[in-house]
């Protein structure tokens, strides 16, 4: 698989990164395994995990995640380019959670002790705190970095002017900057085209996207009515909210416009809207993840088979309503 460099850093990573936020909890420790091999095998060097998962676990299984790719990362650290995440909540008291220098350093030692690593490569920030300073975050990370525990930092579901302002108090206070940007991106959410990924690849962000098939809904398997048992839309405190994202008929009605389009280029529903992603200049790395290992075919045929501009230009075309704020089912901006 293609390496592809991490924004204006020198590091270099696969061109699909392996979400693992399904393990510990959808997926039991063996499933996981099986999947973190094929990954592996299949050239993606670059996982992503969070001290906060598993997705939809919520404070019982916080960390449950790092433990199984921990053990399974050992003889192979070097092997693995590691990405994990604070901010979550991690216990009752309320400087257990968040971006205050307590809480990052905290958060940090229990990733190490649970990944089984003296260091994270990329240390990214789960969400805005709008309790703490930027100023604070930042000093935080930079001495994080200083010390060796960590490679590079960056930031997740975080807005435009919350990026851009936290590299303005990097580059003014020279302090360790953001070097990517993790958000939602796939073709039933693209407002992030109109500022956010913008602003990433005029400052040279790396950029890695996560729900590429919008929690299921670009395999084409599901149906109008109520949610399917045991799906990513039932599951957990997560649920309800991809229920508000992609549950609705306009987005159903959607899927069916992009099924002809798929059964015209020969191609299966989730390979195309994989490749769409990757068919974007300003995507460092489509994170994918899985419930078990066959569910990563797709991602990886559609590294191999780039998109046609003509397909691009109809599938651009017939979701750029998702595009908006103010038009298409609701957002996390709304």
């Amino acid at each position: 698989m293609e390496n592809v460099k991490f924004g204006r850093t020198g590091l270099f990573v696969s061109r699909l990164c392996l979400g693992t936020g399904t393990f510990g909890y959808q997926c039991d420790e063996p499933t996981s395994v099986a999947i973190m091999d094929k990954a592996f095998d299949s050239g993606i060097n670059f996982f992503d995990t969070s001290n906060g998962y598993p997705i939809g676990g919520g404070l019982p299984k916080a960390g449950i995640t790092e433990e199984i790719v921990g053990r399974w990362l050992k003889g192979k650290r070097e092997d693995v380019i590691l990405a994990t995440k604070c901010t979550a909540v991690t216990g009752s008291r309320p400087w257990q959670r968040g971006n205050s220098r307590k809480a990052i350093l905290s958060q940090l030692e229990g990733s190490l002790r649970r990944l089984q690593t003296d260091y994270i490569d990329l240390y990214q920030l789960h969400f805005y705190d709008p309790d703490t300073p930027a100023d604070e975050v930042l000093g935080t990370l930079d001495g994080l970095v200083r010390a060796g525990k960590v490679r590079y930092v960056g930031c997740s579901n975080y807005l435009a002017y919350q990026v851009a302002l936290a590299l303005g108090r990097s580059e003014l206070l020279q302090l360790t900057r953001f070097e990517s940007v993790q958000l939602r991106y796939n073709l039933l959410f693209r407002e992030f085209e109109r500022e956010l990924i913008p602003l990433c690849s005029e400052q040279q962000l790396a950029v890695t996207t996560y729900n590429p098939l919008a929690v299921g809904m670009l395999t084409g398997t599901m149906k109008p009515g109520d949610p399917p048992a045991g799906s990513r839309f039932t599951l957990g405190f997560s649920g309800p909210k991809y229920v508000k994202v992609f549950w609705h008929k306009e987005v159903f009605d959607t899927v069916e416009q992009l099924r002809v389009v798929a059964d015209a280029a020969g191609r299966p529903m989730a390979e195309l809207a994989m490749a769409w992603i990757l068919a974007n200049s300003a995507v460092t790395a489509p994170i994918v993840g899985a419930d078990e290992p066959a569910h990563l075919d797709a991602a990886i045929k559609a590294t191999e088979r780039p998109l046609e501009p003509g397909v691009k230009e109809q599938l651009d075309e017939l979701t750029v309503r998702y595009r908006a704020t103010d038009i298409g089912p609701p957002g996390i901006n709304q």
